[in-house]
């Protein structure tokens, strides 16, 4: 019966601790400034989340850009997490680019704004 209730008090304190349901700060940029027809690289920078369940994507007109580079899944000491993700590109007028990030069931679209 002790062991019982010991049990259930380490695990509300193990659940207590355990922080909320964070969503992520996202920050879309290139390397470079953005200059039509001239090589670049996307960056798409996912902080602050938490629990560590996200993909990020990387769009061009909707469709995922082939060979992104994604560093590892890091975290602070408060247990929110970062991962950056980046691919390189070459923008070209009429195009749309966005970080696509899904974290748990929420998706959200992030476009890159050129500042050209």
């Amino acid at each position: 019966m002790m062991f019982a209730i010991f049990l259930t008090a380490l695990l509300a304190v193990s659940f207590a601790e355990e922080p909320k349901h964070t969503p992520p700060k996202v920050q879309v940029y290139s390397r470079e400034p953005g200059q039509f027809g001239q090589e670049n690289i996307l960056i798409c920078r996912v902080s602050g989340f938490h629990p560590p369940d996200i993909s990020i994507q990387l769009m061009k007109d909707g469709l995922e850009l082939p060979n992104a580079n994604q560093t590892d899944l890091a975290f602070k000491q408060n247990w929110h997490f970062h991962l950056t993700k980046n691919v390189a590109f070459k923008p070209m007028p009429e195009e749309k680019y966005s970080c696509k990030v899904t974290h748990g069931s929420t998706v959200k679209d992030y476009a890159w704004e050129p500042n050209m």
